[in-house]
C-alpha cells in the first residue's frame, strides 16, 4: 500500500493517505475529491550504520554484546 501526498483544492488541507488499488482518496478535512497529488520529499541518506558502529564500540568496550546479532557474537 503506497503513502500519498495530497492537497485538497477545495480547502488547502495537506495530508497523506494509504492508496489501495482502484481506491479514491477524499480530503481528511472537508471530503472533498478534488485533489493535487502532491510530490514526495526524498528521504536524506542514513547514518545508522555510521551510530550502530559507535554503540557497538562502546558496548564491546564495556563487556556487553547485546549490540550484536547471535551471528556475530562468535567473530568478536
Amino acid at each position: 500500500m503506497p503513502l500519498f501526498s495530497y492537497r485538497c483544492t477545495a480547502c488547502n488541507h495537506e495530508f497523506e493517505a494509504l492508496v489501495r488499488g482502484a481506491e479514491a482518496p477524499v480530503c481528511a478535512s472537508c471530503g472533498s475529491g478534488e485533489l493535487d497529488k502532491l510530490v514526495s520529499r526524498i528521504a536524506p541518506e542514513g547514518r545508522s550504520g555510521q551510530f550502530l558502529k559507535n554503540a557497538r564500540t562502546v558496548a564491546s568496550r564495556e563487556g556487553h554484546f547485546s549490540n550484536y546479532s547471535k551471528a556475530e557474537r562468535p567473530k568478536i
